[in-house]
């Protein structure tokens, strides 16, 4: 099967919205497994932190569903998870890794700055003016997301290498 591709010179503001929804459930989605995966290890801080990213996403993806309704009503999407892969998703790790928080952290901000890529690749080939303006914002709300997250981990001390024991003679 042929994936589906984004026309971004033809899509239509209500296409931008349903793909910025899509891009929401499935970041959502992966902060769902990662935060079940560190509870499995034992992680806690960096469960807690999967899951406090998980309601960051669900309610961003809210946000942009109740604006969907607002604009377009129940007109029927025609974009569809084909169309995307890993936009702002997490990339999916070993179930058996534990992170420290700190790596979480450092996860979450790859994400954020694939998000911004994303964002901004698709402007070189958007045309509508509704969606510039529309995925403009998107990308300053990664640049922000982006920025928190070196906030967050600024306030966490280093982690210091580890080093194994060496048998003495």
């Amino acid at each position: 099967m042929v994936p589906q591709t984004i026309d971004f010179e033809t899509l239509t503001l209500k296409d931008a919205l349903d793909l910025a929804v899509l891009i929401e459930e499935e970041a959502r989605d992966r902060y769902v497994e990662l935060a079940g995966q560190m509870r499995m290890q034992h992680t806690a801080a960096a469960a807690t932190f999967f899951e406090r990213m998980t309601r960051v996403e669900e309610g961003h993806r809210t946000e942009l569903l109740e604006k969907r309704r607002q604009l377009f009503g129940d007109a029927p999407s025609q974009v569809t998870h084909a169309m995307l892969a890993d936009v702002e998703a997490p990339h999916v790790i070993d179930g058996r890794i534990e992170l420290s928080l700190r790596q979480a952290l450092e996860f979450a901000l790859r994400a954020e700055e694939k998000a911004k890529d994303f964002f901004e690749r698709a402007l070189i080939s958007v045309k509508s003016p509704d969606v510039r303006g529309f995925f403009s914002a998107l990308r300053e709300e990664e640049v922000e997301h982006r920025q928190w997250v070196l906030t967050e981990l600024s306030l966490i001390a280093p982690e210091l290498p580890h080093y194994e024991a060496r048998p003495t003679a």
